[in-house]
């Protein structure tokens, strides 16, 4: 970390309880594949409210384990958005299939159903056996939706999965970020036919490393615990491998740390509630703070905030960099995905332009976040944002 930096951007809620819990795994002789393993998966899924839970190494991993479970390869592509993590888009390129970018929404941020609709009527013709759209510029047929609830803020999951059941598409929704949000009182990654969650250190709740899959689908559920293990049956033995998989396992010790994490969850989403409502009332009148959408309830991930106009691009980095002289962590979230260099190596004129995301991302700006953030130092980071500015 820059020893300039005293308000980190993030970090993690953790507790004697957690620690306690790793250090119980270490007395036993499971350390990988094991009970606390079990009980991970089962409690997550009764909290998302799914049949199915699968533990992975990360939430990329999950990614890319839910498209290759549902048999999407090089003959297809996907919707998704350009405003998120990497790994959103690049799990579409594991699996040799084409990422299809659809604009976002630009008080949301997440990706606009409208435009979803607008680009297959407009980009494709319907398959008239399966009812997929063919895209006529990419040669692909479309598979599936993977919408990205960014920020922690549902998606629009109604339209989604009217969109989805309309043209025959398969729905993973990318709740990386949103682990505890609500749609319409349900929790998010229990819609579609996949979700994917991910623990990273500056989650709400985290594993050190990990992700999960969640579905409702048995035989979903029984294929992606075959990837994650080297393509092993569960009934065949170590050295049986029924599958082409990978060593996407998760430790003992990261699903001890997740029991506990997964225990404190409404205290950690509280705490952070309570964080993101003093930086509102402090900034609502300096920049555009983060939406609230009816029938939505956010799960917190991180404060990110809209800088106006005059402070796009270069002049949004400069305050990233007066900020970080000032000793508090931040950054921009996200740079658009299309912009990435070995994406415009990959498709060049193919990628559109997304003026919405293009113009979101050269004004985002996120603020130091995390459970025990004091409430003196979140009034010092508004103070220094505000003097900058």
């Amino acid at each position: 970390m820059d020893k300039k930096i005293k308000i980190p951007l993030s970090r993690p809620d953790i507790t004697e309880k957690e620690i306690n819990a790793v250090l119980e795994v270490l007395k036993t002789p499971y350390l990988s594949l094991g009970p606390k393993l079990i009980e991970f998966e089962q409690k997550f899924a009764q909290y998302i409210g799914v049949k199915h839970a699968i533990a992975v190494s990360s939430g990329t991993a999950a990614l890319h384990l839910a498209l290759l479970s549902l048999g999407i390869g090089e003959n297809d592509a996907v919707i998704t958005t350009p405003f998120s993590f990497i790994a959103s888009a690049n799990c579409i390129l594991y699996v040799r299939a084409t990422p299809i970018f659809i604009d976002i929404d630009p008080n949301t941020y997440n990706i606009d159903p409208d435009l979803i609709e607008e680009y297959i009527e407009n980009n494709c013709d319907l398959d008239q056996q399966s009812g997929n759209p063919i895209d006529k510029k990419f040669g692909k047929r479309i598979k599936a939706l993977l919408p990205v609830h960014i920020f922690g803020l549902p998606c629009d999951m109604d339209r989604i999965m009217h969109i989805a059941e309309k043209y025959n598409l398969f729905v993973i929704e990318d709740a990386c970020e949103a682990i505890g949000a609500e749609y319409k009182g349900r929790k998010i990654g229990a819609s579609g036919n996949l979700a994917t969650f991910a623990f990273y250190p500056n989650k709400q709740i985290t594993t050190g490393e990990g992700g999960m899959i969640v579905t409702n689908n048995n035989k979903t559920a029984l294929l992606c615990r075959s990837l994650r293990n080297q393509g092993r049956d569960e009934i065949g033995g170590w050295l049986d491998h029924k599958n082409l998989g990978y060593n996407y396992r998760i430790s003992e010790i990261n699903c001890a740390l997740g029991i506990v994490q997964l225990d404190r969850i409404e205290e950690l989403l509280e705490k952070r509630e309570i964080v993101a409502s003093t930086y509102n009332d402090v900034l609502k009148n300096t920049v555009k703070i983060p939406e609230k959408i009816n029938g939505a309830k956010r799960s917190w991930f991180v404060y990110v905030v809209c800088l106006p106009e005059k402070y796009s691009g270069l002049d949004r980095d400069r305050i990233i960099e007066q900020l970080i002289e000032k000793g508090i962590g931040c950054n921009k979230y996200f740079p658009p995905i299309h912009f990435q260099k070995f994406y415009k190596y990959l498709f060049g004129k193919k990628i559109s332009n997304y003026k919405i995301t293009e113009s979101i991302a050269q004004r985002t700006l996120a603020l130091p976040f995390h459970s025990n953030i004091e409430k003196a130092q979140i009034q010092y980071v508004c103070k220094i944002l505000k003097e900058i500015i």
